[in-house]
């Protein structure tokens, strides 16, 4: 059996949420004032670090006037090269919080659904994946073409690492601090980062469930996802993970011991899939 939420793991004290933004100046304000009030008013502890990729337009003047009014968020201008996956690992090193939301800043992830992952990640799990495709989660406004991609992805990622995952490539996932410590180094550049991350997480060995979310499509602004560009670049990264699951004898995996992570033998495979 895959490893299960830890009753003895360390109690959470900052949440971080981290957005990468590029061109989004319709929608970051909205993104981060919601973000902010439904933290405050669940009474989390948080920051926001919005990362401004290289944005062309008013992005990072929207978001100094934010910082102005929002104590919480942490705005950080990233220079080239540019990519998607590189403003998330700027964000995660810039970050303090022992544990971490990352999210998309044109408000297609609900903003609701932050404290649902705080609350499972302070269960005890190492990591919490949230899934628009399984009871109680839901997408409005999903382009069928991508929906078409999309499920075809995660089938072939389901098959291919034996997990009952059905929405890896979701880039609206929460981790515990060591797992992103522990998934390093961190190598994708752009969109495939969201798959570098939970393939490494379960492949190593962290503890992880599932929760359903919703997702609706952005109504400004436009898509930074070039699907043609990067069918190369997620196969890679999957193959990539794929070879350490099964030919690096478990040389990465990890394991709670009384000090924290240790190093830990290969365990059968598994999940801790569970529909909330």
């Amino acid at each position: 059996m895959a490893p299960t939420a830890q009753s003895n793991s360390p109690p959470l004290s900052l949440l971080s949420v981290i957005i990468p933004a590029r061109n989004e100046e319709y929608c970051i304000g909205s993104t981060v004032e919601h973000l902010d009030a439904e933290l405050q008013s669940q009474g989390i502890p948080h920051e926001i670090v919005v990362v401004d990729d290289g944005s062309t337009d008013q992005t990072w003047e929207r978001l100094n006037t934010l910082a102005s009014k929002i104590p919480a968020l942490a705005a950080v201008k990233k220079g080239p090269p540019h990519g998607f996956g590189r403003a998330v690992i700027r964000g995660l090193d810039q970050s303090k919080g022992d544990a971490v939301v990352i999210m998309m800043g044109d408000e297609s992830d609900d903003c609701r659904d932050v404290p649902r992952y705080w609350a499972e990640l302070n269960a005890g799990y190492d990591c919490v994946f949230g899934s628009r495709f399984v009871k109680g989660g839901g997408v409005v406004d999903y382009p069928k073409i991508k929906l078409a991609v999309n499920r075809a992805a995660n089938l072939f990622l389901k098959l291919l690492f034996h997990i009952p995952l059905n929405d890896t490539t979701n880039a609206f996932k929460a981790y515990r601090r060591e797992v992103i410590d522990g998934c390093r180094p961190l190598i994708s550049p752009h969109f495939n980062l969201t798959v570098e991350l939970p393939l490494k997480a379960i492949v190593r060995g962290f503890s992880w469930t599932v929760i359903p979310i919703t997702w609706r499509n952005r109504r400004a602004g436009q898509s930074k996802l070039q699907m043609r560009e990067m069918g190369s670049r997620y196969l890679f990264i999957c193959l990539y993970v794929w070879l350490e699951k099964y030919l690096s004898r478990g040389d990465y995996r990890v394991a709670r011991g009384g000090d924290g992570l240790v190093p830990a033998p290969p365990r059968s495979r598994g999940s801790n899939f569970r529909k909330s």
